[in-house]
């Protein structure tokens, strides 16, 4: 299934020279340190034939971590890099860099510093290490990214990304290897009988945006670091002495550094630019706008509208070409339609209440979630929400276990949901 062309274009590296052995790597201070009430209680029993694992290395320190802790396990692990072609300037690689020396904020990810780092830990540990291109694959997530601005609508691409692509080809990529797992340095967790589960560290929590994972990616994934803090990985990227133990997290998406968002859509979409009306709820023109794709729901700056009081975008509305703005009130809402709707647990077969996120940084809510025909649901919150955004991801909780997650439609107004509380079905679902 992997495409020739990829398999050739793969380039396979060696211990980089003056690296120490993998024997000087698993006698550092820090090896035998980790016991199975930290991060190597979600892996899967060594059986006597050593497993082997892919483990996806983007560079960072989570993954490094990541792949120390399963060569510490035993297990046979192989490096991946996978470079997405995307051309930005690149940082110092973190091993020509002393770990006391001022580093700069990590924009991005997948850069050739990127790789030189991850290829240099692989040499540390001994494993082999390897390179794939998937710039092409890649190159129709920033269509998609360019895509949903112009419909007015905010996409979220790490979502997209590690279901269509990441997780995809990896497993695609282990199946070539005869591998039987695979691993990132995402901070995640897979509990008894393959459901996934929030990390332990609620800050650094990924499950958001990992709902789209197949329920079988589960069965074969491992997250080495899902069961220690941020702090608990820099000491162990200390004990190991990895290069990037200091390297700064990734804080952006990684094909737009600069987060100027608005000069990818209009490379890609330049018909998301024509100006148009600023509207208030009542349709009274304010201004004028220099084009959807420049605006998102619950966005404050940047609308050039001197109205005496903060207002925030409340509507985008691509057949009239309008933005619509509004006091933070208006930006509250109960309930919210979702679709695509699918599930890491077994689907319900009903209503059930759960702990909703509407986007990465958003604290759950407690709701309940109707299931609705053709994979979509209806979620009613108990208390108003702020800034349902159409084209993020909906993800439903039940305490710690992932149970899955849909895409935002549109929220729903305070009459659509008195509407709907009438139908005989039960209240907050729709007859039809």
């Amino acid at each position: 299934r992997f495409h020739a062309v990829e398999m050739h274009e793969a380039m396979r590296f060696g211990r980089c020279r003056g690296a120490p052995s993998a024997r000087q790597a698993r006698s550092s201070p820090f090896a035998g340190r980790m016991t199975r009430s930290t991060s190597l209680a979600t892996m899967p029993p060594m059986s006597k034939k050593r497993e082997k694992v892919v483990v996806a290395m983007s560079g960072g320190v989570d993954s490094s971590v990541a792949a120390c802790l399963l060569v510490e396990r035993g297990y046979d692990v192989m490096g991946l890099f996978m470079r997405v072609g995307v051309h930005e300037p690149d940082a110092v690689p973190a091993e020509q860099v002393a770990s006391t020396a001022p580093t700069r904020a990590h924009q991005g990810c997948c850069s050739a510093s990127d790789a030189a780092d991850a290829r240099f830990v692989a040499g540390m540990l001994d494993i082999p290490f390897y390179v794939l291109n998937f710039e092409r694959d890649f190159s129709r997530i920033i269509d998609y990214f360019a895509d949903e601005y112009a419909r007015g609508r905010t996409p979220n691409p790490c979502v997209v990304c590690n279901d269509r692509l990441k997780f995809g080809r990896l497993l695609e990529y282990a199946d070539a290897l005869g591998a039987r797992y695979i691993a990132t340095g995402h901070y995640a967790r897979i509990g008894r009988g393959s459901v996934m589960l929030r990390a332990r560290d609620d800050r650094k929590d990924q499950t958001y945006v990992l709902f789209g994972l197949g329920r079988d990616v589960l069965d074969r994934v491992m997250f080495p670091v899902g069961e220690l803090t941020k702090p608990e990985v820099r000491d162990a990227a200390r004990r190991y002495n990895l290069p990037n133990q200091d390297k700064p997290d990734s804080v952006e998406i990684c094909f737009v550094p600069d987060r100027d968002y608005a000069r990818v859509v209009r490379d890609r979409r330049p018909e998301a630019f024509v100006e148009g009306d600023v509207v208030d709820a009542s349709g009274r023109v304010l201004g004028r706008h220099k084009g959807i794709g420049h605006y998102t729901i619950g966005q404050r700056r940047g609308l050039g509208i001197a109205a005496g009081r903060p207002i925030y975008v409340t509507q985008l509305d691509v057949k009239t070409n309008t933005v619509t703005v509004g006091d933070v009130d208006e930006l509250l809402h109960r309930s919210l339609l979702a679709d695509r709707v699918g599930y890491l647990i077994a689907p319900p077969s009903g209503p059930f209440p759960a702990q909703v996120k509407i986007r990465y940084l958003h604290t759950a809510a407690p709701a309940m979630v109707y299931p609705l025909p053709g994979g979509r649901v209806r979620v009613v919150f108990d208390d108003r929400q702020r800034a349902m955004t159409p084209g993020q991801a909906v993800v439903f909780y039940d305490g710690d276990v992932v149970l899955g997650g849909g895409w935002i439609e549109r929220a729903e107004c305070e009459i659509d949901s008195a509407e709907s509380s009438r139908s005989p079905i039960g209240p907050g679902v729709p007859t039809s």
